[in-house]
């Protein structure tokens, strides 16, 4: 006879919540149960107590993935000052460990993981989950003017699918290869609409959706009005001069300023700010 559970912990909070993800992929349920955990869109109870831990994970990401439909979620990692990186780039890391962790649950959750030109090139990320159990989400990189090079790890390494969005202009005679899909969208002066990336992204099944930097692409989302929630990462660090997280057009009074609904959680020594953008 199995033993007693009396706590509901952090690891049985997780996995409870990348088993709502599958279930809602699959059939679109309104509530998830896993032994004493039941979850819905609007949060979460159990059954049996649950530790900090856990609790914090299920107020901070049930919302997530229990979200229905479609979602566009962006994250940023900054200063107290706001700076995602010093004048030469430099940003590894501004961010602790728990925060790196929580951004790989947040890959963990969704379909696809977006990044800019710029930030595949000159960060080479992986985008892949490592730090936590969990599925792999579709790379995908906006590349509107074809200037990645294919030596980036996104588009050598096969760890998981990439989707490489490519203006309708690039030359693209050099093959790519076999974990990675080319796909060509109408591009602007100023990049590719993010709506329609989205739309793009949509079509392909990935309906859930993590704009994870950089500060430009993110901030181009916020402002394009596409986006659903927004998670900052506060370091309590100081940089002083370097790249802004967020540039957006200027306003001239305050009474212009986007005042979202927040939440707030500890990661570590950071504080993660929860914006949700569908609510003022």
């Amino acid at each position: 006879m199995p033993p007693t559970l009396d706590t509901l912990d952090q690891t049985i909070a997780w996995r409870a919540l990348c088993g709502a993800r599958e279930s809602l992929t699959r059939s679109q349920a309104s509530v998830y149960r896993e032994g004493p955990l039941r979850l819905t869109a609007s949060g979460w109870t159990s059954d049996i107590p649950a530790s900090d831990d856990a609790r914090e994970l299920l107020d901070n990401l049930a919302p997530l993935a229990m979200h229905p439909g479609r979602l566009a979620l962006a994250q940023l990692g900054q200063s107290l000052d706001g700076r995602i990186a010093t004048e030469s780039g430099h940003s590894h890391y501004i961010n602790g460990l728990e925060s790196r962790t929580h951004l790989h649950r947040l890959r963990a959750l969704v379909d696809a993981v977006v990044v800019g030109a710029g930030t595949a090139s000159e960060d080479d990320p992986l985008l892949t989950v490592r730090h936590v159990s969990g599925r792999q989400p579709v790379r995908v990189i906006l590349d509107p003017r074809g200037r990645v090079p294919t030596t980036i790890r996104l588009l050598s390494e096969a760890q998981a699918p990439c989707l490489h969005l490519v203006g309708e202009q690039v030359d693209t005679a050099q093959p790519a290869a076999d974990h990675v899909i080319r796909l060509r969208l109408p591009a602007g002066t100023g990049g590719f609409a993010p709506a329609a990336v989205l739309d793009a992204l949509a079509a392909r099944g990935l309906q859930r959706v993590l704009i994870e930097g950089g500060g430009i692409t993110v901030s181009r989302f916020l402002e394009a009005g596409v986006l659903d929630r927004l998670h900052l990462l506060v370091a309590p660090l100081l940089i002083g001069s370097g790249r802004p997280g967020l540039a957006m057009t200027p306003i001239a009074t305050l009474d212009q300023a986007r005042r979202p609904v927040a939440r707030t959680f500890r990661c570590g020594d950071d504080t993660l700010f929860d914006l949700d953008l569908t609510r003022t």
